[in-house]
């Protein structure tokens, strides 16, 4: 069984490229990729007082998904959302374990509901005002193509936009050195249930079991595997050469189970 969508607009953030028209020229072979870490954005949207309480997470979150919105000119607050992190906000959460290991055991309040998983969906919701269903998913490095199944299939059933946004920052030590995340990332894909003028692609979602794709590039390979968002650069990098007119080879993202999400192209 499989189900179809259409990609509509896309917005991303991460180490060497700060928005998609920069992922997409380097994506093309336009720009040579040069790795520098990722720059943390300025989020405007929110109230002074979130903003000054809100983590890299949210920022990087929020920054792509509005900017995928933004190209298709859409209000944000019409949207149905999939948030997904591996680990949601890594630098959060290890000054609560820090403050869990001193004397006093006090936690900020601002850190504790800073760190629920769905803290970027509440955020996000502030910031739009948006009152439609989210959802907020996390399945370690399989989080993209998790939460672009998820995301395809509410817009298959509900005949709905949804927006898809995968975001991961990287823990501090002690914990980076068990569960290393070599940098911030994110990348936001809005899907649409029928194609419009502005549709990039037609995608069909299937499970399958076979070799995941990867990068030709060793640098953009690096980036892939070391952030569990970026698992979803193969994709990136197809729809970045891709007319819609053509056809292109299928991708195959880690899923869980030892299984491969196979993502088919087709015309729109």
């Amino acid at each position: 069984m499989s189900v179809k969508v259409y990609v509509q607009a896309i917005g991303a953030i991460g180490p060497g490229a700060n928005n998609w028209p920069e992922w997409r020229a380097i994506l093309r072979g336009e720009l040579a990729y040069q790795h520098a870490a990722t720059v943390s954005p300025t989020l405007t949207v929110l109230p002074s007082a979130e903003r000054r309480r809100v983590g890299v997470g949210v920022k990087i979150a929020l920054v792509s998904g509005l900017e995928a919105l933004a190209a298709a000119d859409i209000d944000p607050g019409t949207m149905t959302t999939v948030f997904c992190s591996s680990g949601g906000d890594g630098e959060n959460c290890h000054l609560i374990c820090e403050a869990l290991a001193g004397s006093d055991r006090l936690i900020s309040p601002t850190r504790f509901h800073n760190s629920v998983h769905n803290a970027p969906s509440g955020y996000w919701g502030i910031a739009s005002g948006a009152m439609l269903p989210s959802t907020s998913l996390c399945a370690y490095d399989a989080g993209f193509a998790v939460g672009l199944l998820e995301a395809a299939v509410q817009c298959s059933v509900e005949k709905k936009p949804v927006l898809l946004v995968v975001y991961d920052t990287p823990y501090p030590e002690p914990i980076h050195g068990v569960r290393p995340i070599a940098d911030q990332f994110a990348v936001s894909m809005l899907l649409m249930p029928e194609s419009t003028l502005a549709s990039m692609a037609a995608i069909k979602l299937d499970l399958y079991k076979t070799s995941l794709t990867t990068m030709e590039n060793s640098k953009l390979e690096n980036v892939r595997s070391g952030i569990p968002a970026a698992r979803a650069l193969p994709l990136m990098q197809s729809l970045a050469q891709l007319p819609a007119s053509a056809a292109a080879s299928d991708i195959y993202l880690e899923y869980v189970n030892g299984q491969s999400l196979r993502v088919k192209f087709g015309t729109v």
